[in-house]
């Protein structure tokens, strides 16, 4: 059986997005069976627990233990990871462990700026912009506060149409739909921004793509990382495909989310389907 870590880039706060409010993940992730009927994962679901040096109390050692998949939510807008916890994640990679990461808005995980070999990935506000100038603007037009990059796919507890690029990634893949492919996932008012790093193109690749229901820009949702002698990885554009709150809005959301919400992914059956499809797939994927 293989492990799983999911954990937040924040301590616990009851008010945030700490990790229970990533309870549909964690019980679809340890439900996942082989054909023989057992269990594929063990999950672990854990905040950030801060030592006195700033790293955290399991990734400041993740290489030393016996995990074998890394899911990072960061939730942070600075102070995420330390110095150590990026050096540990980087020797777990290089041992096999496999990760993905998955951020926000604007500098919503900008501690993962320090991640070598998929930290490039990210784009944010305050560090490493997006590389087109033309894309440093706006993109969410109703909550101005929240500066770029944010692009609008749609309120949360929709869905929104996506791309597999092709050839289609195992990660995209959906054979109950007619198209074979996972044709929506959980939308967001405000998704963060992630490109190809100009130095991994050789081994990493955007799977799949959504459009700005503001602007129709389209902008990346996830990028895949195979080979360079490290475990695999995947980089997501917004926690909020994961999140209790999108893929089940009646779950609630902190205080501080003030954009109305929709429950349209709770009525269209394929949608929920495809969110999950696409969480599983994941997981199936960073453990081969």
């Amino acid at each position: 059986m293989k492990r799983i870590l999911l954990q937040t880039t924040i301590a616990y706060e009851p008010d945030n997005w700490s990790i229970d409010r990533f309870s549909i993940l964690t019980d679809l992730l340890s439900r996942i069976e082989d054909e023989f009927g057992n269990k594929k994962f063990q999950v672990t679901a854990r905040n950030r627990e801060g030592l006195p040096s700033g790293d955290d109390r399991i990734l400041s050692k993740l290489d030393e233990t016996d995990f074998d998949q890394l899911w990072l939510f960061g939730v942070d807008v600075g102070g995420g990871l330390g110095p150590r916890d990026c050096e540990a994640i980087g020797r777990f990679r290089q041992r096999g462990g496999a990760v993905l990461t998955s951020r926000d808005h604007q500098d919503l995980g900008i501690s993962f700026c320090t991640l070598g070999g998929i930290g490039a990935a990210n784009h944010f506000h305050s560090r490493n912009p997006e590389p087109d100038i033309e894309r440093r603007v706006g993109d969410d037009r109703d909550t101005p506060s929240i500066l770029w990059p944010n692009y609008h796919s749609g309120s949360n507890g929709d869905f929104q149409s996506v791309e597999a690029i092709k050839p289609l990634h195992a990660i995209m893949q959906n054979s109950k739909n007619p198209s074979g492919r996972i044709e929506f996932l959980p939308a967001h008012p405000h998704e963060g921004a992630i490109t190809v790093p100009s130095d991994a193109q050789e081994y990493s690749g955007t799977v799949a793509t959504g459009k700005s229901l503001a602007t129709g820009r389209p902008f990346n949702i996830a990028i895949a990382f195979e080979g360079n002698g490290t475990g695999r990885a995947v980089v997501d554009s917004s926690f909020h495909h994961f999140a209790d709150y999108n893929l089940d809005p009646r779950r609630g959301c902190p205080s501080f989310v003030t954009e109305a919400c929709s429950y349209r992914i709770l009525e269209n059956v394929q949608a929920a389907a495809d969110a999950r499809t696409y969480a599983r797939n994941i997981a199936l994927w960073l453990s081969q």
